[in-house]
This record gives structure tokens, C-alpha cells and sequence, in this order.
């Protein structure tokens, strides 16, 4: 339970860094939404990477920081591609507005996203 509050404080400053980007990209850019989205998911990443090493799950069951990190990206590449799943499904499906959409599919995202990630830290 403690690293899952420690996790969700990392992941909301990812989120932060990822849903800025988000808009940004997206209405002060136009760039498409599922593009945009991508982008700070990406840039998300790399935040929470950093900060989930640095206080969240301590040490790595892999040695090899480049191992891990592709690892942690490959969960993060699967996120990603729920995340844009149901943000198409709620935006162009049900027609709900991008923003709500990537909020709820963050929900979603942040559990496969936890779990996933826990099971490359020792305990």
C-alpha cells in the first residue's frame, strides 16, 4: 500500500508533465489529439522512470540500467496503446471530449501501469 501512494504521487507528476504536453501540443500546436496524447505520454514516461527508481520501488530485479528502462518502456508502450485505444473509443466512438477521455483511460492505464512495473522491482 505504501508504494502505491508513493506511486501515485510519481505518476501524477508524470501525469502532470504528460497532460500538459497533451495540450499544449494539441490546442497550441493542432496537432491531432491521439498524436498529442502520445507525445506526453512519452515524455510522461520518462518522468515517472526517473522518479518511480528514485523513490517509489528502489532496487531493479535487472542489472543493466539499459535493460531496465527498455523493460519499463515496453510496460509503458503497452499502456500507450490502451490509453489511445479507449481515448479513440470514447472520443471518436461515444463522443465524449478528448480531455475527459484521456482521463478516464488514465484510470485505466495507471493500474496495468502499476502492477506491471512492480514486478521488475525486488520487494
Amino acid at each position: 500500500m505504501v508504494q502505491f501512494t508513493k506511486y501515485f504521487g510519481v505518476a501524477l507528476v508524470g501525469y502532470v508533465v504528460d497532460f500538459g504536453t497533451l495540450l499544449i501540443f494539441k490546442e497550441l500546436l493542432g496537432i491531432h489529439y491521439l498524436i498529442a496524447a502520445s507525445a506526453g505520454f512519452i515524455f510522461g514516461l520518462i518522468v515517472v522512470y526517473i522518479l518511480s527508481n528514485k523513490f517509489v520501488f528502489g532496487e531493479s530485479k535487472i542489472a543493466s540500467k539499459k535493460l531496465q528502462f527498455t523493460v519499463f518502456a515496453v510496460i509503458g508502450v503497452v499502456g500507450l496503446l490502451l490509453l489511445n485505444a479507449l481515448m479513440w473509443v470514447f472520443t471518436d466512438i461515444f463522443g465524449v471530449v478528448y480531455i475527459i477521455s484521456k482521463i478516464i483511460a488514465t484510470a485505466f492505464v495507471y493500474v496495468w501501469n502499476f502492477l506491471a512495473r512492480r514486478a521488475l522491482y525486488k520487494d
